[in-house]
């Protein structure tokens, strides 16, 4: 399931609500009960992967659960260049919390920036992901970053491929029809994958 924000002001303000995503396979929680021990129980882990930008920021979440992969959900945080920077910072983070109330991960992936040469172009998108860090660690949500090589390599196998071969393989690995669009969005979701892959943890 997929969203596209495109308001200013908090999300709920503006008549936009979210949906419920609907439950896959392997992502419901299982209460404890007298026939299931809690030692029993299936553990879930959420992650929510982030691609900071000021003009769009990807997210994607997804769950790890019996050494499997499952996409949750995905989409992109649109602004408008027309906008105070002040104004798209504000959005950045209302939906960004929006989204981390929704659907509650509880562990977070960001790629680290790298050296750009349109210094503008850097300064946005670090402001972007200032602004992404702090809303995550208002959450307490643990974050790890990863050098663009390492999600290349967690994701396909190889640090030489290219973003729609990343796309791709992002699709295999979750099980989707299509490749996940927009690009911000699939890298998210490659980031919150690559989170997965370096801290495996069989469930």
């Amino acid at each position: 399931m997929a969203y596209d924000f495109c308001c200013v002001k908090n999300i709920f303000q503006c008549g936009f609500i979210l949906k419920k995503f609907e439950e896959l396979p392997g992502t419901k929680i299982f209460e404890k009960t007298e026939s299931s021990p809690v030692k029993d129980s299936p553990k879930i882990r959420r992650v929510i992967g982030i691609d900071p930008g000021l003009a769009n920021t990807g997210f994607g979440i997804v769950d790890f659960f019996s050494g499997r992969y499952r996409m949750v959900s995905y989409g992109c945080i649109t602004t408008k260049s027309s906008d105070s920077l002040s104004q798209r910072l504000l959005k950045i983070a209302s939906s960004l919390q929006a989204v981390i109330d929704e659907f509650k991960p509880t562990e977070a992936s960001m790629e680290e920036l790298f050296f750009v040469k349109n210094i503008t172009s850097g300064i946005s998108v670090a402001e972007a992901k200032g602004v992404c860090t702090l809303i995550v660690a208002q959450n307490c949500i643990p974050l790890s970053e990863y050098k663009p090589n390492q999600i290349k390599q967690a994701v396909t196998g190889t640090t030489k491929s290219d973003k729609k071969l990343v796309e791709k393989y992002v699709k295999i690995l979750l099980g989707l029809e299509t490749e996940p669009k927009p690009d911000h969005a699939a890298d998210a979701l490659a980031g919150a994958i690559t989170h997965l892959h370096y801290n495996l943890k069989i469930c």
